[in-house]
């Protein structure tokens, strides 16, 4: 399953470097359905599709947006269209390689749920991209309660039970990927070396991978949400205690550290212990709006793995 926009070239690739892969001798067995998601393309992408849909060798699905909704959306638009006991979610500019699809389905016939594309070291990476990456996922580590390996891409397989549970989410801003990490199940991981773009020029800007990156830290943590709470409480505290000493070193023991305090500082304090006090009433409300933020997303309460006994059916272990 890919989502394209603006792809027109690239679309018959895939189909063709996909096509190969399925006509090995150990991909024989399997049936492959390839579905294409047009993200409001502008040039010539529906109708390079259309006609993919007529050829025999492979089965090819498409599903077209009415305008530009973002990738995003149209993964999502795909997961909801996939019938197979397994997906493979790729890019159609040909970066994630198709070749690596069949140690993607062996790691799944050996009983990993989801297998994730993890990219190796780019050496043509630009320097800002490259220490801004490390960066989100060393902040990630730190203050989010989902567990994401650096470099993981959506290049990645996904059984069928993991589909459906990602097909409950109701979110609209959303982070794939975070939200199929956030969902759990068995996991592995294949280190792949990104292709280069086969034609055209890639959509993602650097506003556009900043907002991914904004979007991804406040859909998965409440941490920058908690922070205006924390600092408050600890200016509340410096300046609280500040004062009393004040208060004591000036108007009890009548300065005898010859501190000279001026009335100016003293007023300088008593603003910073009033500020700490409205930062921490905004860091209470943050816990109230946390609550709905939860509330608003929707997500499961929890996601079942297996269920036995009664007349519950297993889902058979690979």
């Amino acid at each position: 399953m890919t989502p394209a926009y603006n792809e027109e070239a690239n679309v018959p690739l895939l189909y063709e470097a996909v096509k190969a892969v399925f006509a090995k001798k150990d991909m024989a067995d399997y049936d492959c359905e390839l579905i294409y998601v047009d993200d409001g393309s502008r040039d010539g992408t529906a109708a390079a599709i259309d006609k993919l849909t007529n050829t025999k060798n492979l089965t090819v699905k498409f599903v077209r947006f009415s305008r530009n909704f973002g990738k995003e959306a149209a993964v999502s638009a795909g997961m909801q269209e996939v019938t197979g006991e397994a997906v493979v979610i790729l890019d159609v500019d040909m970066q994630h390689p198709p070749a690596y699809i069949p140690d993607f389905v062996r790691r799944w016939e050996a009983g990993a749920d989801v297998v994730v594309g993890v990219r190796s070291q780019d050496e043509h990476e630009g320097l800002i991209k490259s220490w801004g990456s490390k960066l989100f996922y060393i902040l990630m580590a730190r203050i989010s309660d989902v567990d994401i390996v650096p470099r993981s891409t959506d290049f990645r397989l996904l059984d069928r039970h993991v589909v459906n549970e990602f097909n409950r989410f109701t979110e609209r801003s959303r982070i794939n990927r975070g939200l199929i990490d956030w969902l759990g199940f068995d996991r592995e991981y294949i280190e792949f070396k990104p292709d280069e773009r086969a034609t055209g020029t890639p959509a993602y800007s650097t506003k556009k991978l900043i907002n991914l990156a904004l979007n991804s830290i406040t859909s998965h943590s409440m941490a920058p949400l908690r922070f205006a709470g924390y600092l408050g409480v600890g200016l509340t505290l410096f300046a609280g205690l500040l004062g009393v000493f004040i208060i004591f070193e000036n108007y009890v023991f009548h300065d005898a550290m010859q501190l000279k305090i001026s009335n100016v500082a003293m007023l300088a304090i008593f603003t910073v212990f009033l500020m700490g006090m409205v930062l921490s009433s905004l860091g209470l409300i943050a816990r109230y709006i946390e609550a709905i933020h939860a509330e608003v997303f929707n997500r499961p309460l929890y996601v079942v793995r297996r269920k036995r006994g009664g007349n519950d059916t297993e889902r058979p272990i690979r």
